[in-house]
C-alpha cells in the first residue's frame, strides 16, 4: 500500500476547523456577558450582523492574497495595496492583536493548567511554571506547519466540541424560557465590538492561502464554512447562558458585566448540576488551546514575512523567541493578564485591521489597481462602503465605552467587556 498525500477535501476540513478553532476562544467567556443587557433576541441580531461582516472581510482578504506571490502575509499585502502608510499601520495593529491574544491565552491556559494539576495531584504551580507548561506544549506545535499544526487543531477542536455538547446536554434542563424572553433592544448594539472579537481569524488568512494550493473555491468554503460553524457554536452557547443565568440580580449578567467577570463564574451561582461548571471547565481550556495555535501560527507566518526571517533551521529558532520572550513576560508579571490582554485586542485593533483595512484593500485592488474580483459581488462598491460603514459604527461604539459615555446613559458602573 502506497502512502498518499492529504486530499484536497481533508486539507479544506482542515482549514474550516482553524477558522472556527481561532474565532471560539477565550472571547466566547465573554460573549454572553457583554450581551446579557440586551437579552437573547436582541443579541441573536446583532451577532448574525457581525458574522456577515466579519465572514465577508475574510473573503475579501483571500481575494488580496490571491493577488499576491505566495508567502506574503499582511504586511505585504497592505504595503502594495496601501503603500507605506498602510504597512505601518498594519505591522502595529497586527502585531498589537496577535501579542495581546497570544499573552491572554497562556495566562488563561496557564491558570486552567495549574487548576487542573492543583485537583487531580494536589500539587499546586507558580504562575510562571504553569504559563512556560501551556505555551511550550502548545507553542512548539507551530514549528511544524500549518499541516501538523491543522490535524492537532482538528483532533482539540473535536475535544472541544465534545466538552461544549455535553455542558449544552447537562445545562438545557435549567434554562428558563422567561430569562430568554427578556430584552432590551436599545442596548443591544454596545456588544458589536466584542462580537467582532469573537469572529476574528482574519489575521491567519494568508497561511491558509498556500495551505490550500491557492484554490479560491476551497478558500472561499473554507472561511464561509469556519464562521458558520462558529456562529451556530455561539447561538446555542448564548441560549444556554442566557437562558441559564438572569440578566438582572444579584448574580445575574448584568452585575458580570460590571465586574468584568467572564461567563462560567455566573453559571456556577445560577446552575444546579454541579457537572456544568466541570465541563464548561474543559471547554474553556479547549477554547483556549484552539485559538491559540491559530493565533501563534498567523503571528509565526507574519513575523517571517516582515522579518525576512526563514522559517527553516535558526530561522524557527530566531522567530520561537521573538513570539516567546514577551508573551511568557507579560502573562506571568501581570496579575490580570488574561482580562487586560483580552480587552487590549478588542474593538479598535479588530475593527481597524480585521474590518477597514481589508476594506481599502480590496477597494484600491479591484478599482486603482484593475486588479481581478475573484470573490465576486463581496468586492462590489456598494457592499464594500456597506461594509466599511458597519466597522466605522463599531470603532465609534469603542470609543464612547472607553470614555464612559454609554455607562453613564445605560447606569452601568464600569462596561468592561473582557
Amino acid at each position: 500500500m502506497t502512502t498518499t498525500a492529504a486530499s484536497p477535501k481533508s486539507n479544506l476540513l482542515q482549514a474550516m476547523l482553524l477558522v472556527a478553532g481561532t474565532s471560539i476562544g477565550g472571547g466566547m467567556l465573554a460573549l454572553p456577558v457583554a450581551t446579557g443587557i440586551s437579552g437573547f433576541f436582541p443579541s441573536l441580531v446583532v451577532m448574525i450582523l457581525c458574522w456577515i461582516a466579519m465572514t465577508a472581510t475574510g473573503l475579501m482578504l483571500v481575494e488580496v492574497s490571491l493577488w499576491m506571490r505566495e508567502g506574503s502575509h499582511m504586511i505585504s499585502m497592505s504595503g502594495k495595496m496601501l503603500g507605506n502608510p498602510g504597512r505601518v499601520v498594519s505591522w502595529i495593529l497586527y502585531l498589537f492583536i496577535c501579542y495581546a491574544s497570544i499573552v491572554a491565552y497562556t495566562a488563561g491556559g496557564g491558570m486552567q493548567i495549574a487548576e487542573s494539576i492543583k485537583t487531580i495531584f494536589g500539587i499546586e504551580l507558580s504562575r510562571a511554571t504553569s504559563c512556560f507548561l501551556f505555551f511550550f506544549l502548545f507553542g512548539m506545535l507551530v514549528d511544524f506547519g500549518a499541516r501538523i499544526l491543522g490535524r492537532v487543531n482538528s483532533v482539540l477542536f473535536f475535544g472541544m466540541l465534545g466538552a461544549y455538547f455535553l455542558v449544552i446536554g447537562a445545562g438545557a434542563p435549567e434554562v428558563l424560557l422567561e430569562n430568554l424572553l427578556y430584552n432590551k433592544w436599545s442596548t443591544a448594539f454596545i456588544g458589536i465590538p466584542l462580537i467582532l472579537t469573537s469572529f476574528s481569524f482574519q489575521t491567519m488568512v494568508p497561511s491558509l492561502t498556500p495551505f490550500l494550493n491557492r484554490n479560491p473555491q476551497h478558500l472561499r468554503w473554507c472561511v464561509i464554512g469556519g464562521t458558520t460553524i462558529t456562529l451556530c457554536v455561539y447561538i446555542v452557547w448564548q441560549w444556554l447562558v442566557l437562558g441559564i443565568v438572569p440578566a438582572e440580580g444579584p448574580n445575574g449578567l448584568i452585575q458580570a458585566l460590571n465586574e468584568g467577570a467572564i461567563a462560567t463564574n455566573f453559571i456556577s451561582k445560577s446552575a444546579q448540576s454541579p457537572y456544568v461548571v466541570v465541563i464548561a471547565g474543559f471547554f474553556a481550556f479547549f477554547a483556549l488551546v484552539t485559538s491559540f495555535l491559530g493565533m501563534s501560527l498567523g503571528l509565526f507566518d507574519f513575523l517571517s514575512d516582515g522579518l525576512g526571517i526563514p522559517k527553516k533551521g535558526w530561522g524557527k529558532a530566531k522567530l520561537g523567541l521573538i513570539i516567546a520572550a514577551p508573551t511568557l513576560f507579560f502573562a506571568i508579571y501581570f496579575e490580570r493578564a488574561f482580562l487586560v490582554a483580552m480587552d487590549a485586542s478588542g474593538g479598535f485593533g479588530d475593527t481597524i485591521l480585521n474590518g477597514i483595512i481589508p476594506v481599502m484593500m480590496v477597494w484600491v485592488g479591484r478599482y486603482r489597481m484593475n486588479l481581478p474580483g475573484i470573490m465576486g459581488w463581496i468586492g462590489s462598491r456598494p457592499f464594500l462602503i456597506l461594509v466599511c460603514l458597519f466597522f466605522l459604527i463599531s470603532l465609534g461604539i469603542e470609543v464612547l465605552i472607553h470614555l464612559g459615555v454609554l455607562s453613564s446613559i445605560y447606569d452601568i458602573s464600569e462596561i468592561n467587556l473582557l
